[in-house]
């Protein structure tokens, strides 16, 4: 990748990472599920128009939408409310941690499902360290504790990366259509799932009106986290590949913890950054790149 590439890869994770930061400010005024809702609603209505400017269209066809039902229930609406309801209990740091073993779960569920992923030894050792990593910021007491408001809520966020795992294995099988259309067709086939959830779970007509900054931070996650981001990931695919993009996923932590650590005065412990450290190390040993590249250089 050339000095744009990265610039566009850069921005897709400080845009990322802002998704944990708005739900940290929005979990102190608003319920989930409309958190949720209102994060997939708007971004569907953004992306939608983005398709119709672009002079395209969606595709049609009723066994088509379920599947983008399914993949929209997969990457979206439990993932997104799993993260919510573990934002309640845990920093937006420690969360985006536990999100970015997402790839150690894409290749476990790739194994189970589809028998196309190898699990050579060093993929083994990757999710090793991951594992290690996961064990080190989450600790024994969420263990041992798994009654305790703070466990669930490390479970809820790793969920949330199996989730995300098994809709990439998942999102496979829509390769022939264009990134765009996908996601655009994903995130309204979410909000249609979110709607009735959202009435029934939280009745907002009985919420409280949210004030200015409520309302600024569900417009910063839903259009800079969720629509941006899309299409920022959609050029860089385009630009330098999948491989690339999936950079990204080692990114994330260290910009949704400084943006807690500035702007929510979260604080990371020893063991957070433990963690941060052995997830980041075991991703870029699944990932193989870095380390080809510097046995190629020392031969």
């Amino acid at each position: 990748m050339g000095g744009a590439e990265w610039g566009l890869l850069v921005a897709l994770a400080l845009l990322w990472a802002g998704s944990f930061f708005f739900y940290k400010l929005l979990v102190a005024v608003l319920p989930p599920f409309t958190i949720v809702f209102a994060r997939v609603a708007i971004a569907a209505a953004v992306l939608n128009l983005v398709v119709v400017l672009r002079g395209a269209r969606l595709p049609v066809g009723a066994g088509l939408w379920a599947r983008f039902a399914v993949l929209g229930l997969l990457n979206n609406a439990v993932p997104f409310s799993l993260i919510v309801f573990g934002e309640t209990r845990l920093s937006s740091g420690v969360a985006s941690i536990l999100i970015a073993t997402t790839p150690m779960f894409t290749i476990l569920a790739a194994r189970v499902v589809s028998r196309d992923e190898t699990l050579g030894a060093g993929k083994l050792a990757g999710l090793a360290l991951g594992i290690c990593g996961v064990g080190a910021l989450v600790g024994p007491a969420a263990l041992e504790g798994l009654g305790r408001g703070d466990a669930w809520a490390h479970w809820a966020v790793l969920a949330a990366a199996l989730s995300y795992g098994c809709a990439g294995v998942f999102g496979r099988r829509f390769r022939a259509l264009p990134p765009l259309t996908v996601a655009c067709a994903q995130l309204s086939s979410s909000a249609v799932l979110m709607l009735p959830i959202m009435i029934l779970a939280d009745r907002p007509w009985t919420l409280r009106m949210p004030g200015a900054g409520s309302w600024a931070a569900l417009l910063g996650l839903s259009l800079f986290s969720t629509a941006l981001a899309y299409i920022l990931f959609f050029r860089i695919l385009a630009r330098a590949g999948a491989t690339a993009v999936s950079l990204v996923t080692l990114l994330v932590p260290v910009g949704a913890v400084l943006l807690g650590t500035v702007f929510l005065e979260e604080r990371v412990g020893a063991s957070g950054w433990a963690g941060m450290a052995l997830v980041g190390l075991g991703l870029l040993v699944l990932d193989g790149r870095a380390f080809r590249g510097l046995a190629g250089r020392i031969g």
